[in-house]
């Protein structure tokens, strides 16, 4: 994983145990991995994986045992919530990023449109706005 140093480690977590959570990565009911294991696959300090596990267990998307580990909670409601924010996340930034290329509306829900399906073919004229 690559980490953004604009942001802190720990939230930068948080977002990708909720991504593995909303996409079924770590399904609903299943033990998280161990702080030991996700800090040494992640190559991060133990303290800031339990920081981050601390958080998902506050927003109840991971849930403590006391001698059995965490586990992904089985509240479908909270994962499709999880699901919906990741989307919404990667929505703001598609919608950033259009605007700064000045595309208008339009193109821009064209382009999902033509990407919602992968065989669909591509169109290099995208308009732009006016300015």
């Amino acid at each position: 994983m690559d980490f953004d140093p604009g942001q802190p480690i720990w939230l930068q977590l948080v977002r990708e145990f909720t991504r593995r959570i909303a996409t079924g990565a770590w399904p609903a009911g299943e033990r998280v991995p161990s702080v030991r294991d996700l800090a040494a696959e992640l190559g991060v300090n133990p303290n800031t994986v339990q920081r981050a596990l601390a958080e998902l267990e506050r927003t109840r998307l991971a849930v403590a045992e006391r001698t059995a580990g965490r586990f992904v909670t089985t509240d479908t409601t909270l994962i499709a919530a999880a699901q919906l924010g990741s989307a919404r996340a990667a929505a703001d930034a598609y919608v950033a990023a259009a605007r700064g290329l000045h595309l208008n509306q339009d193109a821009a829900l064209g382009l999902i449109a033509e990407r919602w399906r992968p065989d669909s073919p591509t169109d290099a004229s995208i308009p732009t706005q006016e300015h």
